[in-house]
């Protein structure tokens, strides 16, 4: 599996505003659009383009466009966030929805949306989500894209947990991943350490609804 870490002084300096538990709801989702903009940006980087004539107030040159814009699939509820600062680079983008809930005594993933085309053959795929911990979420949501036909997947977290990117890596299901820094361990309670708490919390408040 091909994993691109972004080490880049303004993505290392948003991602320290998200790990500072001092950093408010607002504060958080701030650094979580500015990170997500330039995850997607790097994840964009290999995306097949098309060339068309263009005219520009002075000369006919050559302009540059996507070829097949991506589609985004959030995971929510964090991968929420990422949605309009994927949309701000890939205006013209679809966008599908996974909705997991984690279990907080098994820590496995509880489906309960799945609003995606019937056929991803031959289509582009960013699967956000700003956490990948033990893998066992993002893994549930490329099966369905797999299923699906996707065969071409990259996924976009902001913070990795090493279990998590070995689970990908070991799954053999077409993924590639675009993250900000890979953290080395979990804790007992499957959350990634130093990691930066639960994302959907600080992103919109504690949740409650039971799993």
């Amino acid at each position: 599996m091909q994993t691109r870490i972004i080490d880049h002084p303004l993505a290392a300096s948003r991602l320290s505003i998200m790990r500072d538990e001092r950093t408010d709801n607002a504060g958080f989702r701030a650094a979580l659009a500015d990170l997500g903009t330039m995850l997607i940006y790097e994840a964009s980087r290999d995306l097949e383009v098309e060339k068309f004539p263009l005219t520009t107030p002075v000369a006919t040159t050559e302009g540059t466009r996507l070829q097949d814009p991506p589609i985004i699939v959030p995971v929510i509820r964090a991968g929420l966030g990422m949605v309009d600062p994927a949309l701000s680079m890939i205006p013209d983008a679809q966008v599908g929805f996974i909705g997991l809930a984690r279990n907080e005594e098994t820590h496995e993933p509880v489906p309960y949306l799945e609003a995606l085309p019937h056929d991803l053959t031959g289509r582009t795929v960013f699967v956000v989500d700003p956490m990948l911990a033990t893998g066992g979420s993002l893994l549930h949501a490329i099966r369905l894209l797999a299923d699906r036909g996707a065969t071409d997947i990259t996924a976009v977290c902001m913070v990795s947990a090493q279990q998590g990117v070995d689970a990908l890596a070991n799954s053999g299901l077409p993924v590639k991943l675009v993250t900000a820094t890979v953290d080395p361990e979990l804790n007992e309670d499957a959350y990634i350490v130093p990691g930066l708490g639960d994302a959907g919390d600080r992103l919109y408040g504690p949740r409650n609804i039971d799993f």
